[in-house]
């Protein structure tokens, strides 16, 4: 399916050009993705093709009783490279989807200025992403029973296995976070706005794919959970906010405020209740990467260090935001509540009269 061409782009660039590049940059990953699925139709390339498409590493135990079924579960390895390069385009493909087919209608209608046009389009993105994210994620936790039985979250560490939900979950989740960077350039983002989602994009990548490689995927899975759900309440009380319809933005903003330090104060219970109580009592307490076994005392408090450490930066730029939000109301309020009118003017007093008289 290609990508239509945004309105206002008439000039044919030349080929391979810088704008050729971002004019179809949709088009292009798309004919890029179809090689790899073409490539499974064919005997020759099927075993390089799947390595691309289908998820590797996978376990399958075989039970000798024939009422209980086989059972497929998968670890992670080094083949997940070439999943994640895979799925990494299709996130691209359907980024500009989502902005060809719903946020450029938007736009044309609202008539933003650029500044706004520009955090529109990223609040919409990441609006739609963790919605199907944190659904996504809630299916996977109530199917495995994470959020019931807390317990399982660290009860028989290390997890070494997953299940495909589960593998193909995280799977996407890195491939997204890694395409935010060549988004940057598609989408023409200025410098300035840059910094910001290099920042976030990079601390998602580095906690996602650490949970992944230490097999600490049901903690991570139900921390997601719990952020995405937050940080979607954000983003669509800005939409709402740049929609002009305040009604619906103002008690966003306030339930995503509670729910905010709720979640941060949660994550935090977690992570403290499963590195410093339960792993901490666990009996194999050595490093082994064979087994997937990172359960030591000085990867769990650098792990519950790092994790406490920016639930608490989170926490002060919340803060921060909420004292600038509050001096700028304030600073917005105080004219209001002088008077319209001109102050009356003091009579002159006596002495003053008498001196005006005797210098004229």
């Amino acid at each position: 399916m290609g990508i239509r061409r945004k309105i206002g782009s008439s000039k044919n660039p030349p080929i391979l050009s810088h704008e050729f590049v971002i004019q179809n940059h949709a088009d292009i990953v798309s004919c890029v993705a179809m090689v790899f699925v073409l490539g499974l139709m064919f005997q020759w390339s099927s075993p390089y093709a799947s390595m691309f498409v289908a998820m590797q590493h996978n376990v399958t135990h075989v039970f000798n009783d024939t009422e209980i079924p086989d059972v497929t579960n998968y670890t992670c390895g080094k083949y997940d490279i070439f999943t994640i390069f895979f799925y990494l385009l299709v996130c691209v493909i359907i980024h500009a989807v989502v902005q060809e087919y719903i946020l450029d209608k938007l736009n044309r209608r609202m008539h933003l200025s650029k500044v706004k046009h520009s955090k529109f389009n990223e609040s919409g993105q990441l609006l739609f992403f963790y919605l199907v994210s944190a659904g996504w994620g809630a299916d996977i936790a109530i199917r495995e029973r994470y959020l019931l039985n807390l317990s399982s979250l660290w009860d028989g560490y290390p997890h070494t296995e997953m299940s495909f939900l589960l593998k193909f979950y995280f799977s996407i989740q890195i491939a997204y976070w890694i395409h935010i960077f060549p988004e940057l350039y598609f989408q023409k983002i200025k410098k300035e706005d840059m910094g910001p989602r290099i920042r976030y994009a990079t601390l998602y990548l580095v906690f996602i794919t650490g949970a992944y490689a230490m097999n600490l995927t049901r903690l991570a899975l139900v921390c997601l959970i719990i952020h995405y759900l937050v940080e979607a309440l954000f983003h669509f009380a800005r939409l709402m906010y740049f929609s002009d319809k305040n009604d619906i933005a103002k008690p966003g903003f306030f339930a995503w405020a509670v729910m905010f330090v709720i979640a941060r104060f949660t994550t935090v219970t977690l992570a403290v209740l499963m590195f410093w109580f339960r792993l901490s009592k666990a009996e194999n307490q050595e490093f082994d990467r064979a087994s997937g076994n990172f359960n030591t005392p000085l990867i769990r408090f650098n792990v519950l260090s790092a994790i406490c450490f920016v639930q608490a930066w989170m926490m002060w730029n919340f803060i921060t935001f909420q004292l600038r939000r509050r001096r700028e109301y304030l600073a917005t309020v105080a004219p209001k509540k002088k008077a319209p009118g001109k102050a009356k003017e003091k009579k002159p007093k006596k002495e003053d009269k008498r001196s005006e008289k005797k210098e004229s």
